[in-house]
């Protein structure tokens, strides 16, 4: 069965690389933004970010990742007002290869052809993709159990998609962490920047 098609409806296709299996060992940069673009974490003053209550259920709820993913280590975080950046390290150790398959809604019902396509192209217990998906989720079920909204009153919400990198070398990694500390500083000239 082809992967473009199901039931005859496209699928988008995947940003990760598809080389590249994302329960793998290594370090991640990962970058989510908010729906819009919109400045739903808080602003930068001074060079420094000020968070929102949304901000601060980003930033808490990223720091309680290593609490509920077994092997990972975070690096470099920042809360920014449209989006987050941070390093994700998978570290399993070298015999233990996690290869279930998390259920997603209806793929623990009986095997049929829907059941193990859903399988073939759902991500896989601790990868980036599951581990992204439970803080996204996470954020998005609080703001909501909390009515939390922006000055404007809209209702928080992520993109659907979030941008990874896999981090190379050491280089690269340093690279990448002064990047990520130095963003509030560096805001006027983000690529995200998005002046309220």
């Amino acid at each position: 069965m082809s992967t473009d098609k199901f039931k005859n409806k496209y699928r988008i296709a995947s940003a990760r690389a598809s080389w590249w299996d994302y329960g793998w060992n290594g370090a991640y940069f990962i970058t989510i933004c908010t729906k819009n673009m919109d400045h739903f974490f808080g602003e930068i003053e001074n060079g420094q970010m000020r968070l929102s209550k949304i901000g601060i259920l980003a930033d808490v709820f990223w720091h309680e990742i290593k609490n509920h993913t077994e092997n990972i280590e975070l690096g470099t975080f920042v809360v920014m007002p449209n989006h987050i950046h941070g390093i994700l390290v998978l570290d399993k150790p070298e015999n233990k290869i996690i290869e279930t398959v998390e259920t997603l809604h209806a793929t623990s019902l009986p095997a049929t052809q829907k059941n193990q396509f859903m399988s073939a192209i759902s991500p896989k217990s601790n990868s980036v993709s599951t581990i992204i998906r439970s803080y996204k989720s996470a954020v998005t079920k609080h703001c909501n159990r909390l009515k939390l909204t922006d000055e404007n009153s809209l209702i928080f919400a992520w993109q659907t998609r979030f941008h990874d990198h896999i981090i190379r070398n050491d280089v690269e990694y340093q690279r990448i962490n002064d990047y990520i500390e130095n963003n509030p500083l560096n805001w006027e000239y983000d690529k995200f920047y998005k002046n309220e």
